[in-house]
């Protein structure tokens, strides 16, 4: 069923995705624009019942105030202008900072001026979807790297849905996920939703090239590489593949600035893979922002564990091993962090916390165990809070917990005698230590 859609076009305002998510919480579909969206662009757009002109403090471009198109204000459509120096249409000065007075003036608009149904909900997004993806891919085969992130994870599902063993996914372990991902990846999609899974356990071949490598840019650009070489070289076995599953969500296409989403960031081109490995791309959750694509796995029956993932950095625990990862060092990040884990999720703060972890550093601390002198290593521990993660809080844990952490991390990681707090909010510190 196709959803009725309000388009809001990017006037300068630095509330886009803000509206767009409140007339979504409304239950009506919306996509974003730039200001000067053509005739033809408009009427390519499915179902459009409304115009919202978003104007704001970034309406100079190049010396000049942009405008919206004739095509726009001829168009017969519904407008609704914010902040916006206009022609016709009714103009409200700014949005309301309260929510609830946002909501009822997006009401008033989207649903009484526009008429929209309230048609937009994961059961109709999927069937879209589905739909969409038989008719883009037809009889042929897709490939997907399977990371086990939310993103790619959710992606894997719609396409298994959809097209079921012309998908092909390939998770590669590179030795620096945390423990047990590989083995939830594994057994989620080949043991319980019959993908076709192909698992390349690269864990030796990644720590062989990083070994000694200590500067952050340097290891991430070493383990960037390094599974662009492993998935090509796994990709050159399959035969008859047209088209490469993606994971690129709507927050990912609009975050490119002032002229909306004309500018996608090169992250979500296949950047790296070789002239002569040409896919066409599926990208069925594009149009998502992180809180639907969570519902959407939510709702093709992925695991609350998978759905509910924290960020993870793509080098994974390589930038938590920090300067030239080691083995036990990275063994001590990895059991920690699980510890970690396992103590939030009991005390009620898995779902409270936006992100926590453990940073083990390539330096020893004295210590006392069994009555002897040890040299071993400090665990670094890190709670932050967030919106955008652009700036983040810390999060202040209960003394008890922290006390119950410190206890198991120094008798059950080997190698550890000192556990730490890291306080830094954001800015000074950034989230991760590398």
């Amino acid at each position: 069923m196709e959803q009725d859609m309000i388009v809001i076009l990017d006037l300068g305002s630095e509330q886009n995705t803000l509206i767009a998510r409140d007339i979504r919480k409304l239950g009506v579909y919306t996509e974003i624009h730039p200001h000067d969206i053509t005739a033809e662009q408009l009427r390519a757009l499915p179902n459009v019942k409304g115009v919202i002109l978003n104007g704001g403090p970034n309406r100079v471009v190049d010396g000049a105030a942009i405008d919206a198109s004739d095509a726009v204000y001829q168009s017969g459509l519904p407008l609704f202008a914010v902040d916006h120096a206009v022609r016709a249409p009714q103009n409200l000065a700014g949005w309301p900072e309260d929510e609830t007075a946002r909501l009822r003036v997006l009401s008033d608009f989207v649903l009484g001026t526009c008429g929209a149904a309230k048609n937009w909900n994961m059961e109709n997004f999927i069937a879209d979807q589905v739909s969409l993806i038989r008719k883009q891919v037809g009889d042929k085969k897709v490939l997907l790297a399977l990371s086990g992130g939310v993103d790619s994870s959710v992606v894997a599902a719609l396409l298994i849905k959809a097209i079921g063993g012309q998908l092909t996914c390939v998770h590669v372990n590179h030795g620096l996920l945390r423990k047990g991902e590989p083995e939830q990846v594994v057994d989620v999609f080949r043991s319980q939703m019959g993908a076709n899974l192909v698992y390349v356990d690269a864990s030796e071949r990644f720590l062989g090239k990083l070994a000694g490598v200590s500067e952050p840019e340097q290891k991430r650009k070493i383990i960037g590489a390094e599974f662009i070489r492993v998935f090509e070289e796994e990709a050159r076995k399959l035969d008859g593949i047209e088209f490469l599953g993606q994971g690129t969500i709507y927050p990912d296409i609009v975050e490119s600035g002032t002229k909306t989403a004309k500018m996608v960031k090169s992250h979500h081109n296949v950047g790296g893979l070789p002239e002569d490995m040409r896919f066409e791309l599926v990208e069925p959750l594009k149009m998502l922002f992180k809180d639907e694509v969570r519902a959407c796995g939510v709702a093709l029956g992925l695991p609350a564990s998978m759905v509910y993932r924290q960020p993870f950095p793509g080098p994974g625990l390589g930038v938590r091993c920090l300067g030239a990862i080691t083995r036990d060092r990275l063994e001590a990040v990895r059991e920690s962090d699980a510890i970690l884990r396992e103590e939030f999720e009991r005390a009620g703060l898995a779902g409270k916390v936006w992100q926590y972890f453990t940073v083990v550093p390539d330096f020893k601390s004295v210590g006392v165990r069994e009555n002897a002198r040890c040299f071993e290593y400090p665990v670094i521990l890190r709670a932050v809070n967030t919106v955008d993660a652009m700036t983040a809080s810390i999060e202040e844990i209960d003394w008890a917990l922290l006390h119950r952490v410190t206890e198991r991390i120094t008798h059950e990681v080997q190698g550890v005698n000192r556990v730490l707090y890291d306080l830094t909010p954001k800015p000074v510190g950034t989230i991760e230590w590398e």
